[in-house]
């Protein structure tokens, strides 16, 4: 028996999408559009690129849009169709400015799961704007940035005049998508990033190591540029942040001499020939990997007393984190409840929000 798609068409017209899935052919993409039935979410999958888009739009009995987000008519009319759109397409130094200008010109609200500190402050920049057109702007809807923005305003509701935040995370049998490696591939050489006195500041990647109690496990951490070096500052006002992953320490004294080389890392050849690299590997962790794999997240806050309070994550790992924070957050833009303007997770929905990921735990 073969499927009559042109039926299927017909009928996925007939209910009215919910929003727009920009990038649904990555990786995150496809499992976001995989699981949007579970939360009575029809999103309309979108991308650049028909040959990915509709078998994919075939295979979940979906509507779709092929366009390319610099394609400003095509990306107008897409818009014009939803209330909320979802950008999925990384790198999103790439597709994140002009889908932002796209919603403040059609009234769209705006969610993505980017997790780079640039593209959170260019975002956080048309505040004004967004409020103006009574439009959402809410970036970091998944891993990056939910767990860690709602551990970090929960801290400061436990320590109120905390000046320092840390936070952490790390994975128990995790790998990384292609999206996520060559988002890393793009930044190659850039080095890392902290908040200093409320300004982020450029430091050296992994510029300060330590131990870390997960409460499952302790890991050795070292200091990267997370999103939440904007975000969290964003969030609960505190004027020094930095944040840490989990690494081996052999790979951490490595690291420790990459600005001998960020010149070479730089080079356009290099990053070529590694996100070649990247596209000979699976596209993300299976099913199987993903269900195997723990998330764990720890954040510590310290006042000028010197007193700190500590708080911890356990739950899935960050795809699945994604998969739920994106679409729990959609869930509720599409209920009506939505504040205007640029927001963080925990500010739109409270430091609770984590918690209504299946699995996570907060101790």
């Amino acid at each position: 028996m073969t499927t009559d798609y042109r039926l299927v068409s017909v009928l996925c017209l007939m209910q009215p999408p919910s929003f727009l899935l920009y990038g649904a052919n990555g990786y995150s993409g496809e499992l976001i559009a995989r699981y949007a039935s579970r939360y009575n979410l029809h999103p309309i999958l979108a991308g650049r690129r028909k040959e990915a888009i509709e078998p994919l739009a075939e295979k979940y009995g979906l509507p779709y849009r092929v366009f390319d987000v610099d394609d400003k008519p095509s990306l107008l009319a897409a818009l014009r169709e939803v209330p909320v759109v979802l950008n999925a397409a990384g790198p999103f130094q790439y597709t994140a400015k002009q889908l932002v200008d796209g919603c403040l010109e059609t009234g769209t609200h705006y969610l993505d799961i980017n997790g780079d500190i640039s593209i959170f402050e260019k975002i956080k920049s048309y505040d004004a704007a967004a409020k103006k057109k009574q439009v959402m702007l809410l970036p970091g809807v998944g891993f990056d940035v939910v767990p860690t923005d709602c551990l970090a305003l929960y801290l400061k509701k436990q320590l109120p005049d905390a000046f320092s935040l840390k936070l952490a995370f790390a994975t128990l049998g995790g790998v990384i998508s292609h999206g996520t490696a060559t988002t890393m591939a793009e930044r190659l050489g850039e080095g890392g990033a902290m908040r200093k006195g409320g300004k982020i500041i450029a430091v050296p990647l992994g510029r300060k190591g330590m131990q870390v109690d997960f409460g499952k496990k302790q890991l050795f951490v070292m200091s990267i540029p997370w999103g939440d070096i904007s975000t969290a500052h964003f969030s609960t006002g505190i004027p020094d942040i930095e944040t840490f992953t989990g690494i081996s320490r052999k790979v951490y004294r490595l690291l420790k001499f990459q600005f001998l080389y960020n010149w070479l890392l730089r080079r356009s050849f290099i990053r070529r020939y590694i996100k070649n690299k990247i596209e000979q590997r699976p596209a993300g962790p299976s099913d199987a990997q993903r269900e195997k794999a723990v998330g764990l997240v720890w954040g510590e806050v310290t006042n000028a007393a010197g007193e700190t309070a500590t708080a911890r994550l356990t739950g899935p790992e960050g795809y699945t984190v994604t998969i739920h924070g994106s679409l729990l957050i959609l869930q509720k833009v599409l209920d009506g409840n939505w504040k205007p303007g640029y927001q963080t997770p925990a500010l739109a929905y409270g430091e609770d929000l984590v918690l209504e990921i299946p699995g996570m735990r907060r101790g």
